[in-house]
């Protein structure tokens, strides 16, 4: 299972990406100051650690000067409010993988994280792999260079974002998507709990997804998201 460390000391920020991470099925310990963070990176073992550069007691970037010194490896993504060219140099510079200047949204923060994580798999490997243009699911087919959806050889009358939530789910078929992470990737917003723009998506991708055909692709699972997949 992934390992994160995420150190960010504003906690309202911390709690909202930490639940999304959840959420993606990731493990994420939490650090809000730079010694604590410091102190986790050395002794704990890590996929990713997401620093904020700035921090009460130790900056991300003597984190990260630290870490490297003690020979931890632990790739880095940097998170801050800093957009100044050397800023990003520097961090760079000191080892980081990459450099996300807030605010940001957390779809991109997580495209970033797959990214390092893909990466550096493929390096451990020795080979990588390149990502897929077309998806199958039973007699589903999305094409994503034609932005074409057909089912049992039927084109999908498909809206823009219908298409991008059937891409989402079909490119992770078998896991759960949280509403979080579908409002965020689809609609490049934070959830709120009071709208229901995800459900009603939802609702209307079924329509044409799945009312017509006897196999049901699309399923809600109660109280965490919904998923795409064959179901016995």
């Amino acid at each position: 299972m992934t390992k994160l460390l995420l150190v960010e000391d504003q906690a309202t920020a911390a709690a909202y990406l930490s639940q999304g991470l959840k959420e993606e099925g990731m493990v994420v310990d939490v650090a809000h100051t730079g010694p604590d963070g410091l102190h986790l990176l050395l002794t704990g073992e890590y996929d990713l650690a997401i620093l904020d550069v700035m921090l009460p007691g130790l900056d991300g970037w003597a984190i990260l000067e630290t870490a490297r010194r003690a020979q931890r490896r632990t790739p880095v993504l940097f998170l801050t409010a800093r957009d100044a060219v050397d800023d990003r140099v520097r961090g760079l510079e000191l080892g980081a993988e990459d450099y996300l200047v807030k605010p940001f949204a957390f779809a991109e923060l997580l495209a970033r994280v797959r990214v390092i994580l893909r990466r550096n798999a493929s390096a451990a490997q020795g080979q990588g792999q390149a990502e897929p243009t077309v998806y199958e699911l039973a007699d589903l087919r999305l094409d994503l260079l034609k932005h074409r959806a057909t089912r049992g050889g039927d084109r999908l009358d498909l809206t823009p974002k219908e298409f991008a939530l059937l891409s989402l789910l079909i490119r992770r078929a078998g896991e759960v998507q949280s509403r979080t992470v579908i409002a965020d990737q689809v609609w490049e917003m934070n959830f709120d709990s009071e709208t229901n723009v995800v459900e009603v998506a939802v609702r209307r991708l079924r329509t044409k997804l799945d009312d017509p055909y006897p196999v049901k692709l699309l399923h809600t699972v109660r109280g965490v998201g919904y998923v795409l997949e064959i179901r016995a």
